[in-house]
């Protein structure tokens, strides 16, 4: 990962990051919530990454609540010219674990405060507006109050650059007549294809699209498919699921989560991992599986 191709870098913002990135999610304690099994771990696995080339890490201030943030500061700060930290506000934590929506522009400002003050900045690289319509997946709804609030925040200097997070085309273009919007992050994997024109149409705008759950909501027969390919090329179904990724449009960012220095090796090495035409075919066959299902279940 140290020694990059050109093709590897894509610009978030206004700044080339690698990408293969990583996400902090997963250093929080169970559920997201609470301080991670191991404090010197979690630290140890944060200096690998960037280490290894990592210079885009995402993550949030309800990550915990601001666990990960302060992981982020007490590992990495002062942090190299090159990093991008991302973070994302527009949710918050109930004591029980909940994830509830924190829209209102009190809640939305002491966010990006607090994301600051936990990581040490005077500002935000990226902010990244999650929308909060839909439990398990975007659903429409105006984001223009929210936004707007964000819009102030980057014009006062406390934020570079906005993205948006669980959100519809119909948002992304109600978003950008707010601000200039540089990244979106949704759920999209090798089943879960949903986003495909959004993806295609965002490449060619040159606005960096950041999937999340590389692995999730697979049935049994497409994790066969894809631990076959797996088994042929000798690396592990994650790896496939990232390189095929990267493959699938150059404006891909990704940011695989892990706790353990082996895992995030073995992520960051399936950036060399080169899927041969019939890999591709046969990984591309997944999506059209999940489709007749989809189809199936529905008629």
């Amino acid at each position: 990962m140290s020694t990059t191709r050109t093709s590897d870098v894509f610009t978030l913002g206004d700044r080339p990051v690698n990408r293969l990135g990583y996400g902090a999610m997963q250093l929080a304690g169970p559920g997201v919530f609470g301080p991670p099994k191991d404090h010197a771990q979690a630290l140890a696995v944060l200096r690998a990454a960037v280490a290894s080339g990592v210079n885009h890490i995402d993550t949030s201030d309800f990550y915990g609540p601001h666990v990960t943030n302060r992981l982020i500061r007490e590992a990495l700060a002062p942090y190299s010219k090159d990093l991008i930290i991302v973070t994302k506000v527009g949710a918050r934590r109930g004591e029980d674990k909940s994830w509830m929506p924190a829209f209102s522009r009190e809640a939305l400002t002491s966010a990006v405060h607090d994301n600051l003050r936990n990581l040490g900045l005077d500002a935000l690289d990226v902010v990244n507006l999650r929308a909060m319509f839909g439990v398990h997946g975007p659903a429409e709804g105006s984001i223009e109050a929210p936004l707007t609030v964000l819009a102030d925040l980057q014009r006062q200097g406390l934020i570079r650059h906005v993205g948006l997070s669980n959100v519809t085309p119909t948002q992304i273009a109600e978003g950008r007549k707010i601000c200039s919007i540089v990244c979106v992050q949704n759920h999209y994997n090798l089943a879960h294809r949903a986003d495909d024109e959004l993806i295609d149409s965002l490449a060619r705008e040159g606005v960096a699209y950041v999937p999340y759950f590389p692995l999730g909501g697979f049935t049994p027969l497409q994790s066969s498919t894809l631990s076959d390919v797996a088994q042929r090329l000798d690396a592990t179904p994650m790896q496939v699921a990232i390189a095929w990724l990267l493959r699938r449009s150059p404006n891909m960012l990704l940011i695989p989560g892990t706790s353990s220095i082996a895992h995030l090796n073995e992520n960051l090495a399936a950036g060399d991992l080169r899927l041969p035409d019939d890999a591709m075919i046969a990984l591309d066959g997944i999506a059209q599986h999940h489709t007749d299902n989809a189809a199936a279940h529905h008629a």
